[in-house]
């Protein structure tokens, strides 16, 4: 399976259904089902300063070390200055949960379904594959 790691709280955010625009500095031209995993490493302060997440994130629990839902991967769009104030006009929740700038990519996830047992798994760098078989043996 392909999989994508993600820091918290933003992989929980998609689990639970809250954003579904995840932010990044490069394009992908996988289009398809994709595995997002809770990378191991804690939230980073910075994101406490930004008091409108931290609302949406509430009590949520994250998810560390974990393949915690599924989706379609189904846009990569080069952020323009056009597309980031249309993003921050009629998608204010998706702004604040990604990091929107000129020359950045916004990856477009749809039907999200949150596993019923997370899968625990170390974390990669770039989309990666999943095979249980490998996890096991390191």
């Amino acid at each position: 399976m392909k999989v994508i790691s993600l820091k918290e709280p933003f992989a929980t955010l998609i689990n639970n259904k809250k954003k579904y625009i995840e932010t990044r500095s490069w394009k992908t031209p996988y289009r398809g089902e994709i595995y997002i995993h809770a990378s191991k490493s804690i939230i980073d302060d910075s994101i406490y300063g930004r008091q409108e997440l931290v609302k949406l994130i509430g009590d949520d629990t994250m998810n560390y070390g974990k393949i915690i839902c599924k989706c379609e991967l189904v846009d990569c769009i080069y952020m323009t200055e056009e597309y980031i104030d249309k993003i921050r006009i009629n998608e204010y929740q998706q702004y604040i949960c990604g990091e929107y700038k000129v020359g950045r990519y916004a990856w477009i996830l749809e039907n999200i379904e949150p596993l019923s047992e997370p899968i625990v798994a170390k974390g990669k760098l770039r989309i990666w594959n999943y095979e249980e078989e490998n996890e096991k043996n390191e």
